[in-house]
């Protein structure tokens, strides 16, 4: 095993399927060549300008597959290539069979293109594993280990296991799906690359939407604790957060001015006269969605036909799987349909299309982006998709808009262009024809808003968001190992406890007495701990106090034969042994005919709720109710309760563990401390629980004392334990005579 002690990012590096350059072979030698892509693009812009902060420039060391002689070619000074070989046989099954025809039509949508072969996962695992076996050859204190896309979903969690202290990022590029469709997979599989991605310290995505698919699927198919967007595995919290990747916006839009790129905009200019140009420019991909743009442009001709001779479609297709059956398809299809467009509508002088399939240097791309009237872009499913950005980018005149697929990520940063529907022809036909005839002052008004969002969040906001995350988790990570309740500080907290003359020992119920349960009434008090709880009061030296938001009904019964204190509502109602409930506050409770109506509204509109009325305050309870649509009501019903108690000094809304609840401002769990604390003089103070609302507890435990959080999450208190069993488990230490650790 190994350990890093610290992170100064002197080294970054990037795991990735390929490196970000080949060799192409020539009669008197080689030839280097930068591979296509948006993260080869992000990472060289970024290596330009990466800076630790310290005055030095970070090293990149690019791990992935390609010629062994790249190693020794010194292609970019940037940059340290390190080839991985995955043997022929190996890579068929792994990027040709898992990657391609598994990951890639599942994560995207078209589950009848998936194919379940045992073979491909088999591969797909070794060849991770050969990955491992490269890194562990690099590897150094310090390195951050940043790894990327759907063919290294394994590696994160192979390189914690051996190196458990490593800064680890793994970034998705394409979609996360539904867990609906993620299900699909085989159960093996899926648990695989859940527990793989989890292995990092931040898991990024393009949209909140993917990252929202990763969590619910880590919650169902491995069952981790998830707080947010914070994950806990084995006692490590981890982050899932979104990162849209940014591109270089300056290079793009400055280089518009270059003399290369104006000598092409003239050519471009004298071809288009007197018509508009629209672009688009794909990979070969079904994912693209190239029939549909192509129906939507046909109908486009029928139903807007006085654009005839005055309007150009340039649909440029980059080559890509050749070598695969069905993507020849694809071109033999878009090629059919693009001569029967052009048979039907062309003439001697115009011809609607012009179909390339070819790839395009950069200072061709940029003059097309630049001149272009409309970029076209319609995917049917897509991660990100870098090319809306560029076209954006490049538009210094903002002559021209966008059509957008609203199934891109890039969608939800560019809100601004027309969004479609891909599926949609006549949606996109219309938006065609919008774009080409939007008013100057509403173009300029968007693409300026669009230009000034891509300025400020670009390839370097991105990376630079992403290190900065790792660098705050790996923060709380220290800050949880430093707060874990270990056996020697626990031996410390009985030695005091043991010498101490007066102690106070403050107790949650829910999650700290008795396990969370979807049924709250079935969470009660087992024997075991009703004897420990029995032992402790027995001592006289020992005050003990239960502070719950349950009412005073159920904590009566639950605590009938224990000689302790007893406190109901959070706080609003107190019982000392052998005296009757008293009230903490005198309140108005008129505010409750009010509430009750549209808390009831919220339990028919979300199965699984529930109400739970006490005296003093409303709880609605959603641990019970779908997911996805309680996250949708919870926020709903927070928007119609802050306007109902607008102007309400006297109420707040607190927000617990999968309940909602409204009550008086007047006192909580810390309020009533403050008050028991008061009332002796104590040597020893313990408090212990789990909820949102032991954190105003945890506030006022003075100095002297102690409090555990039940948990791993962020809190007030000084220590974290992992769980609930935990909690017995230390009580038991104290009811007993000799000191023992926890287990």
């Amino acid at each position: 095993m190994k350990s890093f002690d610290s992170f100064d990012f002197k080294r970054i590096i990037i795991v990735a399927y390929r490196l970000p350059f080949k060799l192409v072979k020539k009669k008197d030698g080689f030839n280097v060549l930068q591979n296509a892509g948006g993260l080869v693009s992000a990472i060289l812009s970024l290596s330009e300008k990466l800076d630790t902060g310290k005055g030095n420039k970070a090293r990149i060391m690019w791990v992935g597959t390609g010629d062994p002689l790249l190693e020794t070619a010194n292609v970019n000074p940037s940059f340290n290539l390190y080839p991985v070989t995955v043997p022929a046989k190996i890579n068929e099954n792994y990027y040709g069979g898992f990657c391609n025809n598994t990951i890639w039509p599942l994560f995207h949508y078209f589950p009848s293109r998936t194919v379940y072969d045992k073979r491909y996962f088999r591969d797909y695992t070794v060849a991770n594993e050969l990955f491992l076996k490269r890194l562990e050859e690099l590897i150094q204190p310090g390195d951050f280990i940043w790894i990327h896309d759907y063919q290294l979903f394994l590696l994160p969690e192979m390189v914690r296991n051996s190196y458990p202290n490593a800064r680890i990022g793994f970034f998705l590029h394409i979609p996360f799906p539904s867990f609906e469709i993620f299900r699909l997979l085989p159960r093996l599989w899926r648990q695989s690359i859940l527990s793989g991605m989890t292995g990092a310290d931040v898991v990024g995505f393009h949209t909140n939407d993917y990252t929202q698919h990763f969590i619910k699927s880590v919650k169902r198919s491995l069952g981790y604790r998830v707080d947010q967007n914070f994950i806990l595995v084995n006692n490590r919290l981890l982050k899932a957060d979104v990162f849209p990747l940014g591109i270089d916006y300056n290079k793009f839009h400055e280089s518009t001015n270059l003399a290369s790129v104006m000598r092409r905009k003239m050519k471009l200019h004298k071809l288009l006269i007197e018509k508009k140009l629209i672009f688009s420019v794909d990979r070969l991909d079904y994912s693209k969605g190239f029939i549909n743009r192509l129906m939507a442009y046909e109908r486009f001709l029928e139903k807007y036909a006085h654009w005839h001779y005055k309007v150009i479609f340039n649909m440029v297709v980059v080559p890509s799987r050749d070598n695969i059956e069905s993507y020849r398809e694809i071109k033999k299809e878009i090629e059919a349909t693009v001569g029967r467009i052009n048979g039907k509508y062309s003439n001697l002088s115009w011809y609607p299309i012009i179909f390339q399939y070819k790839s395009l240097n950069y200072n061709e791309m940029v003059a097309l982006y630049n001149v272009a009237d409309v970029g076209l872009v319609t995917p049917l499913r897509d991660g990100m998709n870098l090319v809306a950005k560029e076209y954006i980018a490049c538009q210094t005149e903002k002559k021209g808009m966008l059509v957008l697929s609203e199934m891109a990520g890039a969608a939800v940063e560019l809100n601004e262009s027309i969004l479609i529907n891909p599926s949609d022809i006549e949606e996109t036909a219309d938006a065609i024809d919008q774009a080409l005839q939007m008013p100057v002052e509403e173009r300029i008004q968007r693409m300026n808003k669009m230009q000034n969002r891509l300025r400020r969040y670009n390839v370097f906001t991105w990376t630079a968001d992403f290190f900065k995350q790792v660098e705050a988790i790996k923060k709380e990570q220290e800050k949880l190992h430093v707060k874990h309740l270990d056996q020697e500080t626990l031996r410390s907290i009985l030695g005091e406890y043991r010498q101490a003359k007066s102690r106070l020992i403050l107790l949650d119920y829910d999650g700290t007495l008795t396990p969370i349960t979807n049924i709250p009434e079935n969470a009660v008090l087992d024997k075991k701990t009703q004897d420990v709880l029995r032992k402790l009061s027995h001592d006289k030296r020992n005050k003990i106090v239960v502070i719950s938001g349950r009412d005073r009904d159920f904590i009566s019964e639950q605590f009938q034969d224990l000689k302790v204190i007893l406190i109901a509502e959070h706080g609003f109602f107190v019982k000392y042994p052998g005296d009757n409930w008293k009230n903490s506050q005198e309140i108005d409770l008129d505010w409750k005919e009010r509430i009750m109506p549209v808390l009831n509204d919220y339990v028919d509109r979300c199965e699984g709720s529930m109400i739970e009325e006490k005296y003093a305050s409303l709880a609605w309870h959603y641990r019970n109710a779908d997911e996805d649509v309680a996250n949708l009501r919870i926020h709903e019903l927070k928007d119609d309760l802050e306007e109902i108690l607008k102007g309400e000094s006297r109420l707040h809304i607190l927000d617990g563990d999968k309940v909602l609840e409204i009550k008086s401002f007047l006192y909580d769990k810390g309020s009533i401390t403050s008050s028991i604390v008061s009332e002796g003089d104590y040597d020893f103070i313990l408090a212990v629980g789990d909820d949102k609302t032991d954190e105003d507890l945890f506030k006022v435990v003075p100095e002297f004392g102690y409090s555990i959080k039940v948990g791993c999450k962020p809190t007030n208190a000084r220590f974290n334990i992992t769980g609930q069993p935990q909690v017995i488990g230390i009580l038991s230490r104290f009811s007993e005579s000799r000191v023992k650790v926890l287990e």
